[in-house]
């Protein structure tokens, strides 16, 4: 690499030689799982299952090094199948089959899902485990009901007959006839092989006469391929079933025609035979000359492509060097200037964070206080509104003692003059820092509900143990607004505090039977009020909703949790 001595940076150099390295790498591991698989694959179709079975845990390897799912999945699902069709290979076959479960999981794919579900009720059944693998095969039902899988619902059907036929007849026979309700989603030679299966089952029944029935139905069906395979079984059967019931005529006649079907296949596997094998020969002749073909064609491909990006990368690395050389002259004469600038900034920058500090405090302070006279003393100004219009109203009708309401409206004016105090000398929430969150609520409900114009009730549930001071605070400021909404704008005569603390969460549900309201017709955007108490739980990482409805009153749930 003659051109290293025009790269000043180790660091690049040694960029470059990963760069290759990795990309060199990462071709050749994957010709070698491509080559592992094909081999693989190979080996089992020339029935060398072991050999197969150590060419597809190499392919496998290899693939999970370069993280290829659907490369995984499909090397996973072959190894099982591998397994289970050979006795002569050790090893358990279900980890294979629970990685490729997961792969389909995750996939979301409902096709897989299907094929993985039916091979684990397959692998349940071959292991006799008639309960396990009936689940399996329900659970692949219930994917067939979808339009786009409905045509594997015969199989399923078909497969869940067969798992019943040996134990569990009268069951054997139901999922029969389920297959047999379905003749509109199968071909005719689907068709064929349900009525001859049917008929191998009601054989083993001793239902011969049943049997014929079936049989007859099969025989009747004329297929486009496979006639003589087909007709071979039928006429055998048919000859049987003639012959259990004594019926020796037609079983002479099928047993004759079974005969000639017979020698006529037998004439046409061995030409199919002859012929497959030199179709086989010549198959195997040829993948194994493309293989060969495209390894070449792949190292080849490979090393043009290293030496591009060799060529690329070297090319790159050259101009950046020398850029890098004369940005580094630029700003060895740009340094003495941007220090001189940094001195002048600096103390432009100090003086505009003394500034912007000075203003964020008087915001803060400024929002706090109005947030203070708006949750703490609305509340408690809005029942003074109430016991007013009392004193106006019993003036005339006398039913309470004047010098009761009196006093209890100079005591509500003493509690604002007190919480005034409170907020001009900065004081923390009055009675929630002694008392707590619950007792605030039950005394702020008690003075409302003494107004003898509305009701308050409160309903508490596991606040034994105080919660974290600000958060108290900031609940009860709210609960105090929702209150006082209700007050001011509800018109109703009862409302309802719930306020409950379970698995680390508050849950509170403030009701009232007032007129209601359409929240779509709310402005939220102007004032302190639902807009503001939304914001607030929102900052407390809880959540807010409102039910309201014209004539029925409001329910608003908050959950905020406490951990």
């Amino acid at each position: 690499m003659y051109f290293f001595k025009y790269i000043k940076h180790v660091k690049l150099q040694i960029l470059f030689l990963l760069v290759c390295s990795f990309c060199y790498s990462q071709n050749s591991t994957l010709d070698s799982a491509y080559f592992f698989h094909k081999k693989a694959k190979q080996f089992d179709y020339e029935n060398k299952h072991f050999k197969a079975y150590k060419n597809y845990i190499k392919s496998l390897d290899l693939y999970k090094k370069l993280n290829l799912e659907d490369s995984i999945a499909k090397c996973n699902l072959e190894i099982f199948e591998l397994i289970t069709s050979q006795n002569n290979l050790e090893g358990n076959s279900k980890p294979y089959l629970d990685d490729y479960h997961q792969y389909a999981l995750k996939k979301k794919d409902s096709f897989l899902i299907l094929k993985s579900l039916n091979r684990y009720a397959q692998y349940y059944w071959n292991t006799d485990s008639i309960k396990a693998s009936k689940s399996y095969y329900l659970k692949a039902l219930q994917l067939t009901s979808s339009k786009k899988l409905s045509k594997y619902k015969v199989s399923t059907y078909s497969n869940l007959a067969y798992l019943h036929t040996k134990k569990y007849p009268d069951t054997a026979a139901y999922y029969f006839d389920k297959v047999l309700n379905l003749k509109e989603l199968m071909n005719d030679a689907q068709l064929v092989g349900t009525f001859i299966n049917y008929s191998f089952f009601l054989t083993n029944q001793n239902k011969h006469t049943q049997a014929l029935i079936q049989l007859k139905k099969a025989e009747a069906i004329k297929l486009d391929k496979y006639q003589l395979k087909y007709n071979k079984i039928i006429f055998g059967k048919l000859a049987n079933c003639y012959k259990e019931i004594g019926d020796y005529k037609n079983a002479y006649k099928y047993y004759e025609r079974y005969n000639i079907t017979r020698d006529s296949l037998n004439n046409t596997l061995q030409n199919i035979a002859i012929s497959d094998l030199d179709k086989k020969y010549q198959t195997a002749e040829k993948e194994k000359e493309n293989l060969e073909l495209k390894i070449d064609k792949e190292k080849n491909r490979n090393l043009f492509i290293a030496s591009l990006l060799f060529i690329f990368l070297g090319g790159i690395i050259s101009i950046l060097a020398v850029k890098s050389s004369k940005r580094k002259r630029k700003l060895a004469e740009q340094q003495k200037e941007i220090q001189t600038q940094k001195n002048l900034t600096l103390l432009k920058e100090q003086e505009i964070t003394t500034i912007n500090a000075m203003v964020d405090g008087q915001e803060k302070e400024r929002k706090l206080i109005a947030e203070d006279l708006h949750d703490n003393l609305g509340s408690v100004l809005a029942t003074l509104k109430l016991h007013f219009e009392n004193l106006k109203i019993n003036r005339e009708k006398k039913k309470i003692n004047q010098e009761t309401l009196f006093d209890k409206t100079e005591n509500l004016i003493d509690e604002a003059y007190l919480k005034v105090r409170s907020i001009a000398h900065a004081k923390n929430a009055g009675v929630i820092a002694n008392q707590g969150l619950l007792v605030a609520i039950q005394m702020m409900a008690e003075k409302i509900s003494s107004s003898d114009k509305i009701k308050i009730k409160v309903i508490d549930f596991g606040l034994d143990k105080r919660i974290e001071n600000s958060l108290e605070i900031s609940v009860f400021r709210i609960i105090q607004e929702l209150v006082t909404n209700i007050i001011k704008h509800a018109d109703a005569n009862n409302g309802t505090i719930n306020i409950a603390a379970y698995d680390n969460n508050l849950n509170i549900i403030i009701e009232d039977d007032g007129k209601g309201f359409d929240i779509k017709k709310v402005d939220l955007k102007n004032g302190m009020g639902i807009s503001s108490i939304k914001t607030r739980i929102e900052h407390l990482r809880g959540t807010f909703k409102v039910d309201s409805t014209k004539g029925k009153g409001t329910s608003i749930i908050i959950d905020i949790p406490i951990s």
